[in-house]
């Protein structure tokens, strides 16, 4: 990276958070990038797109040895406590490289946990889950309601001590190793946000079924979930009853600023490769770097990753002095993945044949970041949603 890039990347950012994402981008570059061979035989060949438990012990005991793990946790229960723009710049370095890990905890729904869980909840759930021996999943979508909250049908209804939930829920990460799922239910009669209630279900609760695996592009798997009179604790609710969407929506902003950070780290990815081809093949007697078609690619996608970085500083910013950023999130979603399908893309031209291999890490780049424009809201429903409100503004 350039120093101009460098500085980029870090704008904003204190001294000591500059260092810890520089200590991410050796991390990145010497324990994740030279794993990218292996994983990426192993999807070619029809494998899980997954590290090997002995790779993921070692990434998990070199982060403990740096001090990468629980880097946005609250000092409280142990972590760094890292501000949102800091955890950005971290997850965009994470963005270049194809080997799937996280630092652990997985970030958005311990952002969720933190503004709503009780004591009980924090003692039980959280510091687990802060400390990174705990893992999680959250349930929002089902099969007709995807982008929809309207459309939620799963419900939860009060007997007793108890809440017995009933429904069906689709498109659920990480659903075989979460210890706990946090699953969206509405109890009230409201129409979209009114009466959607948060529930914590444990992994082996009786009438919480795993009903099948759903393989995805890119190498990802999703989960449909099936709960049949399934009986939880009152103490189980996260928040309070029928108050469920606003927490959830500051889960869906967490996540949807880290897509735009993700999404530029890709672009970088996919811009340096496409840089170093360029350099070096020759066609017809001529460098591909020499031909304006190519000159323009790397032009543009340079543009766009310095908007969408800018995008995301200010989202990050503004989100961690509380304010509003629904417009923001949306906004970038739409931005960095649509942004970064078309660096892809043009690099993977570049390279020709070569770039439709499955050596490369464009094509599963490619296929993750189409899988992006779906989930966590699909563009077309964020457009709607930023449009709405502009025009409620100018009513």
């Amino acid at each position: 990276m350039s120093q101009k890039d460098e500085a980029a990347a870090t704008a904003g950012l204190s001294e000591e958070h500059r260092m810890v994402r520089d200590l991410v981008v050796r991390f990145v570059e010497r324990e994740l990038m030279p794993l990218e061979p292996a994983v990426l035989a192993r999807e070619a060949q029809g494998q899980k797109y997954a590290l090997t438990e002995e790779e993921e012990g070692r990434l998990l005991a070199k982060c403990r040895e740096l001090g990468l793990w629980g880097l946005d946790v609250p000092e409280a229960f142990g972590g760094a406590d890292l501000p949102l723009p800091a955890l950005m710049a971290v997850e965009e370095e994470l963005g270049r490289t194809v080997t799937p890990f996280l630092f652990p905890p997985d970030s958005p729904n311990l952002h969720m946990l933190l503004a709503v869980a009780d004591a009980r909840q924090r003692e039980r759930y959280l510091k687990p889950y802060a400390a990174g021996e705990a893992r999680s999943s959250i349930a929002i979508s089902e099969p007709g309601a995807g982008g929809d909250p309207a459309g939620m049908t799963t419900r939860a209804v009060r007997d007793g001590e108890e809440w017995v939930i009933n429904g069906r829920k689709i498109w659920v990460s990480g659903v075989p190793r979460a210890d706990f799922v946090i699953v969206m239910a509405r109890t009230g009669e409201g129409k979209r946000q009114e009466g959607v209630t948060a529930f914590i279900v444990e992994r082996g609760t009786p009438g919480f079924v795993i009903e099948r695996e759903i393989p995805m592009i890119g190498g990802r798997r999703t989960y449909e979930l099936v709960f049949e009179d399934c009986r939880v604790p009152a103490s189980q609710v996260l928040g309070e009853p029928g108050r469920g969407y606003a927490p959830m929506q500051l889960r869906l902003n967490v996540r949807r600023l880290q897509m735009g950070a993700r999404c530029v780290g890709i672009s970088r990815r996919a811009l340096a490769m496409m840089c170093e081809h360029a350099n070096q093949r020759v066609t017809f007697g001529v460098r591909l770097a020499d031909r304006q078609a190519i000159q323009w690619w790397i032009a543009d996608a340079a543009t766009r990753i310095h908007a969408c970085r800018l995008m995301v500083q200010d989202a990050a910013a503004k989100l961690a002095r509380g304010e509003d950023v629904r417009d923001e999130a949306s906004m970038l979603k739409v931005f960095g993945t649509e942004m970064a399908q078309q660096v892809v893309d043009n690099a993977m031209q570049c390279f020709g044949a070569m770039g439709m291999t499955k050596e490369l890490p464009l094509q599963l780049l490619a296929q993750q970041v189409r899988l992006m424009r779906i989930y966590e809201g699909p563009s077309e429903v964020h457009r709607m949603a930023v449009a709405r409100r502009i025009l409620k503004r100018h009513a």
